[in-house]
């Protein structure tokens, strides 16, 4: 019987301008969890961990940050074997051939070529990329051999399956477990958890996913794989085990009035930890004038509250029947294009737009 952990596309150095000021905390974030796979290897008894590609942003992270990865793989009490993937692919002047890395505990183990390893009952079968883009299969590296043993591929790229549409970088094709005669074959590239039957219906690919979300729409990623093969040829068994440290919530609403802005503020007080949380708001349809300053409110409620908030609520305007405040405006080309915009705005975006923002200066005006 061979345990590992499975886990990927750690990305250490993203620059997190989508998220702005909260940049840094996110960043922190992926050290945190970065500590929670290793933690996890230590509690699971695994006998060793694979970081199936992408472990860092690209070739040019700072190497501070090299460094205390290193660390903290080094921390393991099991080997850990790391997998050059197509945003650090191992070319000259890499990330690997760093000073923090020639260094390393005996523990942290690159993947620089094809060459099996064996631990315990289980051979992995590494494929590391050695350039940033491609459109070869990376498991054609390895050789199709008879059963012997529990035998475990390591790879990078897009998985070509049915009815899922990738970028087809490094395409991987849907039976690459069963031409290699592997077990299993773990995957990065894709941030999201993803399994793919093999021909025997047992789970023989997966992606990890990234084990710290990286940005909302990721909806299966926070997670790392406890994956257990008891025997050759025995399916394996995949536990999805939480590591990421913070939560992307994503909100649609559609409002017709005041109470329907103010259920968004409560659907959101039920996240424990707001400051580890970043809201992802978007509002649609259409409020009574007086009702609109609660949008105000609103934004100003989630911005105060939680790590990060993109709020978008341009897709909300005055009810077609409430005209109250066009009638506020100066009489003339100013109140003629409000009320032609009402008209259109149910049937165009940009007239929507228009009218938010129309809607906004007047209450501006009224302020002063």
């Amino acid at each position: 019987m061979i345990r590992f952990l499975h886990s990927a596309d750690w990305q250490i150095g993203m620059k997190a301008v989508h998220v702005g000021t909260a940049g840094d905390r996110v960043r922190e974030a992926r050290f945190e969890a970065a500590r929670n796979v290793i933690a996890l290897a230590r509690d699971r008894g695994v006998d060793f961990v694979l970081l199936a590609g992408d472990t860092f942003e690209d070739n040019a992270v700072d190497r501070s940050l090299v460094e205390r990865v290193v660390d903290v793989l080094a921390s393991s009490p099991v080997p850990v074997l790391v997998l050059p993937g197509n945003h650090d692919p191992l070319v000259p002047g890499a990330i690997y051939e760093s000073r923090a890395f020639t260094r390393a505990s005996d523990r942290v183990r690159l993947l620089a070529t094809t060459e099996p390893v064996t631990i315990g009952a289980a051979t992995i079968l590494p494929c590391p990329l050695r350039t940033k883009h491609g459109h070869a299969d990376p498991t054609r590296a390895i050789a199709a051999e008879p059963r012997s043993g529990i035998r475990i591929g390591v790879a990078h790229g897009t998985l070509r399956v049915a009815g899922l549409e990738g970028d087809d970088d490094f395409p991987i094709d849907a039976d690459a477990a069963e031409r290699c005669g592997l077990d299993y074959l773990a995957l990065g590239h894709w941030h999201s958890h993803f399994v793919a039957p093999g021909c025997d219906g047992a789970p023989r690919i997966a992606y990890s996913g990234t084990h710290e979300q990286t940005k909302f729409g990721e909806g299966a990623s926070g997670n790392a794989l406890v994956v257990t093969i008891r025997e050759p040829g025995a399916p394996p068994e995949i536990e999805v085990v939480r590591t990421g440290v913070l939560e992307w919530r994503q909100v649609e609403r559609q409002v017709s009035e005041a109470a329907d802005v103010g259920r968004i503020m409560w659907d959101l007080e039920a996240i424990a930890t707001p400051k580890r949380a970043l809201v992802d708001a978007t509002l649609r349809g259409t409020l009574p004038s007086a009702d609109l300053r609660k949008l105000d409110e609103t934004r100003r409620f989630l911005t105060e509250r939680f790590l990060f908030v993109r709020f978008d609520a341009s897709a909300v305007v005055p009810s077609p029947t409430d005209a109250r405040w066009i009638d506020a405006l100066p009489p003339g080309a100013v109140q003629g294009a409000a009320r032609r915009l009402l008209a259109e705005a149910a049937e165009s975006p940009v007239a929507r737009e228009a009218l938010t923002l129309l809607y906004a200066f007047a209450n501006e005006r009224e302020a002063r």
